[in-house]
Parts: structure tokens; C-alpha cells; sequence
């Protein structure tokens, strides 16, 4: 049967990037990897509801919480990973204040703030504050 040959869909950050890559591909890039990721960093941060409305066992649920924990990280990995690259100070700050709503969605104080201390536009860095003042130093 045609159902049970189908292989699992790719994410969008498992595809393979051509480099050299412009900045404003990298960012765009960026955006769609956090959008992307955004539905398993609200579960892992336990903001959204399970993603069945059914009564799922305990079993399923820690293996969708896993599968989640594991699909935000490799989400915010290959998006820091391309912002590493990026030579554009503001695109680059641009692009990381997207990771960083990431990082907040799934709860993870400590990579936000990483992240938060690499900003270096003064107004993405107020922008960012107002969005999320517990990063505020």
C-alpha cells in the first residue's frame, strides 16, 4: 500500500543549505525555522495544549514530549548555527531576536539570555526587553 511506503516528512532545518547563502536568505531562513518550531517550543514550554484531544496515556506523552523537546533543539541548533555565518551586524541581531522568541516559547532562560548578550543593536536589544523584561539584566 501506498500509505505504509511513505517516508516521515523532512523539517524544514533537516534540509541541506547551499552555502555560501546570502544574509537575507540566512535570516529568512531563520524566521521559518522558529516559525516552524514554534508549536513544539509552546509544548515543551507548556503553554499549549496536548496536541490530541483524546485522553493519551502516559507512555505517548512522554514520547511526545520527547519528540518535541528533541524538535525545538535541533530547530534553535540549525538556526544558531546560520546566524553564526550571517556578516550583517543587524540582520544578524535581527535574525537571533527570532531565536531568542524561540527560546522563550519553550521556556529556556538560559539560551535566551546567551543569546540576548550576543544582540549588539541597541534597538532590537530594547525590543526584545519589551517583549520578554525577564531577560532584563
Amino acid at each position: 500500500m501506498w500509505l505504509f511506503n511513505k517516508s516521515k516528512p523532512t523539517e524544514i532545518w533537516d534540509e541541506a543549505i547551499q552555502w555560501p547563502l546570502g544574509d537575507i536568505e540566512a535570516a529568512d531562513r531563520i524566521r521559518n525555522i522558529c516559525r516552524s518550531g514554534s508549536d513544539s517550543a509552546e509544548r515543551v514550554g507548556g503553554r499549549a495544549a496536548p496536541a490530541d484531544n483524546k485522553k493519551p496515556n502516559r507512555k505517548s506523552n512522554i514520547r511526545n514530549s520527547e519528540h518535541d523537546t528533541e524538535r525545538f533543539e535541533r530547530a534553535a541548533r540549525t538556526a544558531m548555527e546560520i546566524a553564526m555565518k550571517m556578516s550583517d551586524d543587524l540582520m544578524r541581531d535581527a535574525a537571533v531576536s527570532e531565536i531568542i522568541n524561540l527560546c522563550m516559547k519553550a521556556n529556556d532562560l538560559r539560551t535566551a539570555r546567551i543569546l540576548f548578550r550576543a544582540i549588539q543593536a541597541v534597538s532590537i536589544r530594547e525590543d526584545v526587553l519589551s517583549a520578554h523584561p525577564e531577560l532584563r539584566p
